[in-house]
This record gives C-alpha cells, sequence and structure tokens, in this order.
C-alpha cells in the first residue's frame, strides 16, 4: 500500500473517533418508562422539545416548586418544552407514598398536568436507567453529575442531548432556567 493511502486511511480513522459522538445511546429518547397511571412513556415522544426532568418529593422541604414548575409548563409547552417528573424516595424517604397517591397528591395540591413518572430510585445501587444516563459522562457523552437533593433539574435540548444540571435549590421560575428553555 502506498504511504500516502495509509496516511489517508489513518487520518480518516483518527479524526472519525475524535469527533463527537452522536449516536442515539447519548441521548434521552433512547428511554421508555411507565407514568404513574401505568401507561408507557416514550421519551422518543418528545423529540424536538425541550426537556426539564425533575426528581420530586411530596414531603420536602421544596415541594413548593411543584406549583413552579406547573407554572412554567403552562407557560411554555405550547412552545416546545415540557416538565417530565421522577418521584424518589431517596433523601430522608420524603417519597414515602405509592404512585396512585403521588398522583393524587400532585393533582389535588398542585393542579400538576405534566407528565409523572412512576416512583424510581435516582442514585445507588438501585439507580434507574434515566438517571444512569443523566449522571454519568459515559452514557450522556456531556458531563458527570451526583443528584444531590429532591429537586434537582436536567436540561435536556431539543436532540435530545443533556444541556445543564439545575440544583435543587434553583427554582423552576430562575432567569437561567426560562433563558434556556426560551433560547
Amino acid at each position: 500500500m502506498k504511504k500516502t493511502s495509509l496516511l489517508l486511511i489513518l487520518t480518516l480513522l483518527f479524526s472519525s473517533c475524535s469527533q463527537k459522538n452522536t449516536k442515539m445511546d447519548d441521548k434521552i429518547y433512547q428511554f421508555k418508562v411507565t407514568d404513574l397511571y401505568g401507561d408507557a412513556f416514550d421519551f422518543n415522544s418528545l423529540k424536538g422539545k425541550k426537556i426539564l426532568i425533575v426528581n420530586t418529593a411530596s414531603k420536602c422541604g421544596y415541594t413548593y416548586q411543584y406549583e413552579k414548575l406547573q407554572a412554567v409548563y403552562s407557560k411554555y409547552k405550547d412552545s416546545g418544552f415540557v416538565v417530565v417528573g421522577f418521584p424518589a424516595n431517596n433523601f430522608l424517604f420524603q417519597e414515602p407514598g405509592s404512585n396512585s397517591e403521588i398522583a393524587e397528591f400532585c393533582k389535588k395540591n398542585y393542579g400538576v398536568t405534566f407528565p409523572m413518572m412512576t416512583k424510581i430510585s435516582v442514585k445507588g445501587i438501585d439507580i434507574h436507567p434515566v438517571y444512569t444516563f443523566l449522571t454519568k459522562k459515559e452514557n450522556n457523552g456531556v458531563m458527570d453529575s451526583d443528584v444531590a437533593w429532591n429537586f434537582q433539574k436536567y436540561a435536556i435540548n431539543t436532540d435530545g442531548t443533556l444541556a445543564q444540571v439545575f440544583s435543587h435549590k434553583t427554582e423552576p421560575d430562575d432567569p437561567v432556567i426560562i433563558r434556556w428553555i426560551e433560547k
């Protein structure tokens, strides 16, 4: 083989290895989950939307954020934005309810209409695959993170990739989140 041909092949090989991996595994769309009512929920149905994924709890000092999550969802849902809640009992047992109890609590107390999934684990040995994706750079292609508390927020771009992580202390209507939604 000629030296120039070998050099061309090696150049193409190395350049393809150094490009960002954009396969489906780096996108939220690979996941199918179950909502609080037992129905299938396919993240693929959210293609082209900005998604704010939030781990929630009914007995937390941040539970009031449900109201703000609902308000932001209501304001921007017709503009390609959705909130997806994942109840979790990982922090001081602050989500003890069953899926039906959680659904009733959210609807009755906060008028939640955004999609709420079944209760999962967001950390530890039984971490749900969605949260493995969100928290591990090797899966999401962007960054590693730890879920620090209830109501931590993961922003997903319209192409299904992780954009950024917002602390549980960052309110759903904080200007930094609103700028991301409107951008």
